[in-house]
């Protein structure tokens, strides 16, 4: 197995341990209401939308160690930008700063991965 695909798995793990931390953090502050997203009732489709969304990074920690390199040169380019964009577009929204923080590390973490998946040849 080469090192490229087990740095780019450690870096999916990283992303998906900072985004836990986050969450952890939120409900410890007391930044979260249980039942509620951003002040909203939340259904089970939001639930299920939100546990589709956040598999992602988890499923591309086993990708980044099975693809083939084109394959999954690009499946990393793909959804780290796509990741990039959406945190990136979120991050005025979080009104912690440990938030704000953490979101801008998970930022990085997509930066690197993209530069390193791209000089993956």
């Amino acid at each position: 197995m080469q090192g490229i695909q087990i740095k780019l798995s450690l870096f999916w793990v990283a992303v998906m341990l900072t985004y836990l931390l986050g969450d952890v953090i939120r409900i410890f502050s007391g930044d979260f209401q249980a039942g509620e997203l951003s002040g909203v009732k939340a259904s089970q489709g939001m639930y299920l939308g939100i546990a589709a969304f956040m598999v992602i990074p988890i499923v591309m920690v086993v990708l980044s160690l099975v693809l083939n390199q084109p394959v999954n040169r690009w499946a990393n380019i793909i959804v780290a930008v796509a990741f990039f964009l959406f945190n990136a577009v979120g991050l005025p929204t979080y009104p912690s700063a440990y938030d704000k923080f953490l979101l801008a590390v998970s930022l990085v973490f997509n930066v690197i991965q993209v530069w390193m998946a791209w000089g993956w040849v």
